[in-house]
């Protein structure tokens, strides 16, 4: 029986980059026949008759060997050694190359040159060819290939010198070959006596074709891998070759070594001095800009604060700063444009800025930012504070309590460079120690108010260390002399006026129990031990205020402990409430010797009502308070603790100024800014306004709030039968609050957190989410429900167009003012306000973008009323709408 092997069902490979051997090729026989050349050329170059070419046997040929990538050899090309040709041209030789096959591209390609010597210096391509080292498939070729050589060609890695058929061209050669790979690979079943018929027939098929063809056709050989008796394929695999790198073909940038950079440009240095120096001010005197100029410096002059100028722009406001001392408006760009670490220059600076015209108390608010660090400039802007009345002064308050962190060369508070010293959990302990002393003595009675100044100065600092002495003797002496530094300034005013002395205090407390930067702390408890000085040594309506906060902060600590009480107390809320009121109904609070309310001093309050307090369905559990006032009437707040209200305290801040800057205008938009107060990080109390939430009002009038203001508010033959003062109030507080929660980017809004009054107040409460933080997608730019506009009778009545018309209205007022809001928020930057802390160097610039100052009035108005439609129309609103009272639904 004949010897038959079956097919191969198993494949044995290996990896390319696992072989570490350099590649080797096998060099055979050359066979087909050399054309003579013609007779003419052997006239024109007489050298053709030594060259191998004309010799009677075969002549003395030799190849080279060379791997190419990309048709560029990656080495010099490899010979092979010499030996004389009898009959035929056979080397027989294996030829080792420089490189390894772990080395090698995917698109290696092996090129081979025939060489025939063509005189004593010089040789001749007899022909080339060029084959991949791997196959179509990535796997390395081995075995016997016959490769066609083309004459007079030297190979160039390029499809010039191809080797192997192509398929148009296949002749009988290349099927045969290709049927012999696929037999030695076990492809096709192998039968002993058959196959030595079928390879013998096959040369002949090749040397036939040979014989015929105009071609030479070279014989080499790859080494076959084999591995314990086992012939293994090679697999082309590279490491980490899936891993993507882009590359631009044409690089935008080009980096350049420089070993200058960053360093000082000498030219521009003396440019710049020289323009600036003194003697360059005697011309600059007389100097008058042209009108292109001068339209130029009005531009400039218009830039909101966060713009930075460019050197040219600043070169210009310095070259005319003289011409400019007369506008008040260009005081922040000329000392914006100072270089401050020049003493020349600084000295022009500070002569001129007495010189200048004074500016408004609200641009003298941009000096204080951290951009302004001269000692000189920030008091020079106090001094312009100090033109500001009481009223003015509350509303930037906070923000000038921030400023103070600013303050870096004020010599009251050295206390902040004096602490180097002592560890940060001794600077801790101290300040807690140092702020429970100040609020006892805070709360000392007022017979030791009576004491003399030298006792009650001892008094107040008895609990303070040596070093801190020292301080306090180097703040006393440096008051006299710098009165305008800003902390001095706020001292100084917040004795005389009982609402300054009330806010100062709980934003000085808030600061000092903050966890900030203890260099920070000790800088606000400097001077709140300089207010509480001030306060004792002051006339008797200094120590009056003093025994008034001592009183407050002792009202809210009993709150405070009420509050931890309540919620360590064991039930469901109903028990709770009942405890509280049990809590309350003692005569410590039901009556006590009337007291401003910290929430708002104007308020003041002489008991609390135990039977009108609750407790909130919230998780905080804050409390319901109602307090009684001197004049009987009923005073309601909450109690939160455990909750930070400082985010909310600055928008309702923010709220209170854009209504009296409206006011100003003589346009009142019934806005209902309630009083929020933080007393530290943890706790706070908010005012709370009798009203209903819209989503209230929705479920119980059949989603009509004009169903609601028809029974509150009714009027026999009034438009829609309510009357006409409630809806005035209702379209005005809409547009207001539509204008001022777009501009503060206030998000989280639903009807869960709109209230109305029964006098058609519509008001904002819950600040959680501002400056464009929303916990919901898409929200749209104004909240402004279907239903809120139902409520004005729909988008086709006349409310609803006096409503945009205020919109429009409001929104050009407060353009006005910008520059105003962006320096309070600037101030705002390092306050730890939530949202504002997330990107603090983006907060101010969100607020200026909602301004849109880069647009006139009228493309403004077009602005908002785009925005104002897209709000109406916004469906994903009412989607999530929608979701929330589901939510609300589930909770409940």
């Amino acid at each position: 029986m004949a010897d038959v092997t079956e097919v191969r069902d198993k494949f044995h490979y290996v990896y390319s980059c696992d072989l570490d051997a350099f590649v080797q090729l096998k060099i055979g026989n050359l066979e087909g026949k050399r054309n003579l050349q013609s007779y003419k050329e052997l006239l024109n170059d007489p050298q053709l008759k030594y060259s191998g070419l004309y010799q009677s046997s075969c002549p003395d040929l030799y190849a080279t060997v060379t791997v190419y990538y990309d048709c560029k050899p990656m080495f010099m090309p490899v010979r092979t050694a010499y030996k004389a040709f009898t009959t035929r041209w056979n080397w027989n030789e294996w030829v080792q190359l420089p490189v390894k096959y772990q080395d090698l591209p995917r698109n290696a390609q092996i090129g081979i040159t025939i060489w025939d010597v063509y005189d004593a210096k010089k040789t001749r391509p007899v022909g080339a060819t060029t084959v991949s080292v791997f196959g179509k498939h990535g796997i390395l070729r081995q075995g016997i290939h016959d490769l066609r050589v083309w004459p007079g060609k030297v190979a160039d890695g390029d499809a010039g010198t191809p080797g192997k058929f192509i398929k148009e061209s296949a002749n009988e050669m290349s099927k045969l070959a290709k049927l012999s790979k696929k037999h030695h690979k076990g492809h096709i079943l192998k039968v002993d006596w058959l196959d030595r018929l079928t390879f013998r027939e096959i040369e002949l098929v090749n040397e036939r074709e040979k014989r015929h063809s105009d071609f030479f056709y070279l014989m080499v050989e790859f080494p076959r891998i084999v591995h314990t008796g086992t012939e293994l394929a090679v697999v082309y695999f590279e490491q980490d070759a899936d891993d993507i790198e882009y590359a631009q073909i044409y690089p935008e940038i080009v980096l350049v070594p420089d070993p200058e950079i960053l360093q000082e440009n000498l030219v521009e240095s003396k440019h710049h001095r020289l323009t600036r120096s003194i003697r360059s001010g005697t011309m600059s005197r007389e100097l008058k800009p042209n009108a292109r100029k001068r339209d130029q410096l009005a531009n400039i002059v218009t830039y909101p604060p966060t713009t930075n100028l460019t050197s040219e722009e600043k070169d210009l406001i310095w070259q005319f700063r003289f011409y400019l001392t007369s506008q008040k408006k260009a005081l922040t760009k000329f000392l914006k444009c100072v270089n401050w670490n020049h003493p020349s220059e600084t000295k022009q600076a500070i002569e001129l800025l007495h010189k200048w015209d004074p500016i408004d108390p609200v641009d003298a608010l941009e000096l204080l930012t951290p951009q302004f660090t001269n000692k000189t400039v920030r008091q020079y802007a106090v001094s312009r504070l100090k033109q500001a009345n009481d009223e003015d002064l509350l509303l930037y308050l906070l923000q000038l309590v921030q400023a103070l962190t600013y303050d870096v060369d004020d010599h009251n508070n050295d206390v902040i460079t004096q602490r180097k010293g002592n560890t940060e959990p001794e600077g801790d302990e101290n300040t807690d120690k140092n702020m429970e002393l100040i609020e006892e003595g805070l709360t000392e009675s007022n017979e030791q108010q009576q004491e003399t100044d030298e006792e009650a100065n001892n008094d107040v600092t008895d609990h303070v260390s040596s070093s801190s002495n020292q301080m306090m003797s180097k703040s006393t002496s440096s008051k006299k002399e710098e009165p305008l530094d800003l902390a001095s300034f706020l001292v100084s005013r917040a004795c005389s006026n009982d609402q300054i002395a009330n806010f100062f205090y709980w934003y000085l407390l808030v600061e000092c129990k903050g966890g900030r930067d203890q260099k920070i702390k000790d800088m606000y408890l400097g001077t709140m031990k300089r207010f509480s000085k001030e306060l004792l040594t002051g006339n008797h309506e200094c120590r009056r205020r003093r025994s008034m906060l001592g009183r407050e902060q002792k009202f809210l600590d009993k709150i405070t402990e009420l509050v931890k009480q309540i919620q360590q107390f064991s039930g469901n809320r109903k028990k709770k409430i009942e405890k509280l009121q049990q809590l309350l109904d003692i005569p410590e609070y039901v009556n006590f010797e009337p007291l401003p309310l910290p929430l708002n001093p104007d308020v003041k309050i002489k008991g609390i009502v135990p039977n009108k307090a609750s407790i909130f369905k919230s998780a905080l559990q804050p409390i319901k308070l109602t307090f009684r006032t001197i004049q009987n009437k009923d005073y309601v707040a909450m109690f939160k603790y455990g909750d930070d209200l400082r985010q909310d305290q600055l928008v309702l801040q923010i709220i209170t100024l854009m209504d009296k800057l409206l006011r100003r205008e003589n346009l009142d938009l019934k806005l209902k800014p309630y009083n929020v107060l933080a007393t530290s990080i943890t706790e706070g109390m908010v005012q709370i306004i009798e009203s209903t939430n819209v989503a209230h009002i929705l479920s119980s009038y059949d989603g009509s709030i004009q169903s609601y203001f028809r029974e509150t508010n009714p009027l026999e033959g009034a438009p829609y039968g309510i009357n006409p003062e409630t809806m005035e109030t209702y379209v005005k507080s809409c547009a207001g609050y539509c204008v001022i929660t777009y501009i503060l980017g206030v998000g989280d809004r639903h009807l869960d957190n709109l209230l109305l009054t029964k006098s058609g107040n519509l008001f904002h409460i819950d600040f959680g989410y501002i400056l464009g933080r929303d916990p919901k997608p898409f929200p749209p730019p104004m909240k402004l429900s279907k239903e809120m506009v139902e409520g004005m009778g729909g988008t086709t009545s006349e409310y609803y167009q006096q409503f945009r018309k205020l919109c429009f209205t409001a929104f050009l007022h407060l353009r006005r003012y910008a520059n105003l809001f962006l320096n309070l928020f600037s101030l705002m930057v390092d306050a730890s306000i939530p949202d504002i802390a997330l990107e603090p160097d983006k907060a101010v610039k969100k607020v200026q973008d909602k301004f849109r100052l880069d647009l006139s009035d009228e493309e403004a108005v077009q602005y908002l009323q785009a925005l104002i439609d897209e709000s109406v129309n916004a469906v994903f609103a009412s989607l999530t709408e929608q979701l929330h009272k589901f939510a609300q639904y589930w909770r409940k």
